[in-house]
């Protein structure tokens, strides 16, 4: 069994900053580290090769700091890893980004599965699995919270919000995973030493020959501005329960009717 892991070397949301002025998130120099999702991949990955055996790859594309998610990986229990950087893929979108990982894969050679978490946590869209499946031509399975593999043959169990799908597919496939799925292990100082030592393989666009026309996004964001959250200041106190409870009862009705 020959696994991809495709991770997000991801903006730390819980980390960023507001400028003072145009309350616009501050990207520049933001701390990123693995997006969470990606880490139940990394697991998913490492619990299919110790039942199945062959090979797992951990995948992303980004700047050479980006290496420091590889690193993790491969503590995690990943056999490769492969950064692939170039300035041509800077700033990706949704579609350049699948374009990207898909040449790459193509480019390691055969596989049998490809994971990806079901969203990374800087942008929450859940498209790159998807499209990457449809670039390399595969079948895909999505919102996967079991899995269970089985003579070339694939058992998912999907979450669908008010129910759950069962299904079955042939590999190779793409399958994006929830956090249910399992949990992450954290690495052992052995095996954070080890993974220091390994090499981690390089890929650029000379590499993987993508037209430019590719990479271009058709997408323009004009301002990114976070949600300012301002309280009412409306305080209910020294009063009989029920007339208060009538108030509030009135200023949620107001907010929600916008009277």
């Amino acid at each position: 069994m020959r696994t991809v892991v495709c991770i997000k070397h991801a903006i730390d949301v819980n980390q960023l900053r507001l400028d003072a002025t145009s309350k616009s998130p501050v990207l520049t120099g933001a701390a990123r580290r693995i997006s969470d999702i990606d880490k139940n991949a990394l697991e998913e990955a490492v619990r299919i090769r110790g039942k199945q055996g062959g090979e797992a790859i951990a995948l992303t594309i980004g700047p050479p700091e980006a290496k420091e998610a590889l690193r993790e990986a491969l503590a995690m229990g990943m056999d490769q890893a492969h950064l692939i950087t170039d300035s041509r893929f800077a700033n990706l979108d949704t579609g350049g980004t699948s374009a990207v990982l898909a040449a790459a894969i193509s480019k390691l050679g055969t596989f049998d599965l490809i994971l990806t978490g079901e969203a990374t946590i800087d942008s929450f869209s859940s498209q790159v699995g998807p499209r990457l499946a449809e670039h390399l031509s595969i079948p895909q399975v999505t919102y996967v919270r079991k899995l269970a593999l089985e003579n070339g043959r694939i058992t998912a169990e999907r979450d669908l919000e008010d129910s759950y799908e069962v299904v079955e597919v042939d590999t190779p496939v793409l399958v994006t995973v929830t956090k249910e799925v399992n949990t992450p292990r954290l690495p052992s100082l052995m095996a954070i030493l080890a993974a220091s030592k390994k090499e981690i393989k390089t890929l650029t666009a000379a590499d993987l020959s993508i037209q430019q026309s590719t990479l271009e996004s058709p997408i323009n964001i004009l301002e990114l501005t976070a949600l300012q959250m301002k309280r009412k200041g409306v305080i209910m106190r020294d009063r009989p329960v029920p007339e208060m409870t009538a108030e509030l009862a009135h200023v949620i009705l107001k907010e929600r009717l916008g009277a």
